[in-house]
């Protein structure tokens, strides 16, 4: 059994970004993420203090703005559209969830698709779909399939599971599957045994949120496990599968924490970067 270390793989990627800032700086260009925060929700404030650590790690400038939980629609989209028009400002990320209150769609929708760099537009969405080059994939997805390709796991004919379907990694992460030629399934709450999708997978992706889903008696010997799920659990971060017991089984298995988790920040840095490269045409 083979670890797929994405905090070493990310800390590698954002070397590499760190002279692409310092390229871009020697041009006279500064590359810019936009952060922004509504209300209190801890999971979230985490999140964003990590994204802007990381960003100062590489060199790239950040910018958080934290709002209070009673924050109208209107003044969030106010703030969004004063940043989709700012030139200095490259990459915009609403962090999720909102409130209950403000239109999540709507939100992720007024960002400029040319600053979406968490890859929620709907125009990037529909490039991903149609496997069409520009715009931006989204972060977690983008991240679990660069981890694959840096250990050589073989993508093209493989039976793929992909359990969740979220707008934010499952729809997107069966996508890019797709587009790398795999056979893909895509299981939810609905989905009526899910064993038997699983069984018989080469690789299994879970993003469902729920603890200990994947269990041994569902894997067979030589399969590639990648964990999306991140849950606190008296205390601890634990994801969706039951590693302890799941990984006896594996050629290949994702940490957590120190797997997915550390790409996906890894890729909006590159993602921001990117946006920076478009904006002058580097």
């Amino acid at each position: 059994m083979v670890l797929l270390d994405g905090k070493q793989l990310s800390n590698q990627i954002k070397d590499k970004l760190k002279n692409e800032v310092i390229e871009l700086k020697n041009k006279g260009i500064e590359p810019c993420l936009a952060v922004i925060l509504v209300g209190e929700d801890n999971a979230s404030i985490t999140y964003v203090n990590s994204k802007a650590r990381a960003c100062e790690q590489c060199g790239i400038k950040s910018l958080v703005y934290k709002l209070d939980v009673n924050t109208t629609q209107n003044e969030l989209f106010a703030l969004i559209n004063t940043l989709n028009h700012d030139d200095s400002v490259d990459g915009i990320l609403v962090q999720l969830p909102l409130p209950k209150h403000i239109n999540k769609d709507m939100i992720l929708e007024s960002i400029s698709f040319n600053k979406d760099v968490d890859g929620f537009h709907p125009f990037n969405v529909g490039n991903l779909n149609l496997n069409l080059r520009g715009g931006f994939l989204p972060c977690t997805p983008l991240g679990v399939m660069k981890l694959l390709k840096h250990y050589s796991i073989k993508l093209e004919g493989a039976d793929v599971v992909v359990i969740g379907a979220s707008n934010i990694v499952g729809r997107p992460m069966a996508t890019l599957l797709l587009n790398a030629n795999a056979s893909v399934s895509i299981c939810h709450i609905y989905t009526k045994d899910l064993k038997a999708y699983t069984k018989n997978a080469d690789v299994i992706i879970v993003a469902a949120g729920c603890p200990d889903l994947l269990k041994e008696d569902m894997v067979k010997d030589g399969v590639v496990v990648v964990d999306v799920g991140i849950n606190r659990v008296n205390g601890k971060i634990v994801g969706d599968v039951d590693f302890d017991n799941v990984s006896k089984k594996t050629s290949f298995i994702t940490p957590v924490p120190g797997g997915v988790g550390p790409m996906t920040i890894a890729m909006l840095l590159e993602n921001t970067i990117k946006s920076a490269k478009n904006r002058v045409q580097v």
